[in-house]
């Protein structure tokens, strides 16, 4: 899975096989890798599906600054083309495939863990969760538990700072995950990490389903505060978090909003080319 930098990729929307609207990215060695499935219910039957079958999967959640990182990161992109699932978790996403004539919901990774843990609850199916801290994983799995009677968390697994997923700890990870009887797993390592140990887990472990969530877990257990619903309701979920943490965040969204024009171009280029 490990690749090097490598040169940037062209980007391109277009129609998908079989899909009600997708944004694919054109990936020199890599195939395409794109917005694959439109929307929450669509997913979440696709997900319950696999589990009953005793398929595995990998869903990852797109945004825009994913697709900044998939530029520039040969890596990245790989991992991205090996999920089985992706969804547009950001306006900017929606908006490029409104403009390209296709229609997909608004499906942020942190939205998605609620009704997760509702099906797998039912399901019966055991989750692991693997990122953030010991302290925070304790913390939500203990609320996700009494949110979802019947849910079962079997395994919580923090990985040290500096932790490579596509080194041998994360072959370790999953192993370790699996023996403890997870069956859908909860990746909250942030990206192109979780998105990266996704896609070897569906090499080693392939009956397992990852889901990427990013700060999620963060949020339930109170170690982050979220934007308020105002505010995502606005689309100013990104203000948010910048001036939160304005060093951090700053340049990556400027980046963001650098990559919008010629994407926008690109999406009206498809829509008039039907």
């Amino acid at each position: 899975m490990r690749s090097g930098g490598g040169r940037s990729a062209a980007v391109r929307v277009t129609a998908g096989e079989g899909r009600a609207a997708i944004l694919r990215f054109g990936v020199p060695g890599a195939g395409e890798v794109g917005v694959t499935t439109a929307g929450r219910e669509a997913l979440l039957a696709e997900m319950a599906a696999r589990l009953q079958a005793g398929q595995g999967f990998a869903v990852a959640t797109l945004n825009l600054d994913h697709v900044v990182k998939l530029r520039r990161d040969a890596g990245f992109r790989a991992a991205y083309a090996a999920q089985t699932h992706v969804v547009a978790d950001g306006n900017p996403i929606v908006w490029l495939c409104r403009l390209a004539g296709r229609r997909v919901e608004l499906v942020p990774g942190s939205d998605l863990i609620g009704p997760a843990m509702a099906m797998a609850a039912r399901l019966g199916v055991p989750v692991g969760v693997i990122g953030s801290t010991e302290a925070v994983l304790e913390r939500a799995a203990a609320r996700l538990e009494a949110a979802h009677p019947g849910l079962r968390i079997v395994a919580r697994l923090a990985p040290p700072m500096g932790f490579d997923p596509e080194g041998p700890g994360a072959e370790a990870v999953l192993e370790a995950v699996a023996a403890r009887g997870a069956r859908l797993v909860l990746l909250a390592l942030g990206a192109p990490k979780q998105e990266k140990l996704a896609a070897l887990g569906r090499l080693r472990q392939p009956g397992l389903g990852f889901l990427s969530i990013g700060a999620g877990l963060d949020f339930i257990a109170g170690a982050q505060k979220r934007a308020p619903l105002w505010v995502r309701r606005l689309a100013l979920e990104w203000l948010w978090r910048m001036l939160g943490n304005p060093l951090r965040l700053a340049g990556r969204y400027a980046a963001c909003l650098a990559a919008l024009p010629g994407l926008a171009l690109l999406a009206l280029g498809e829509r008039r080319g039907g």
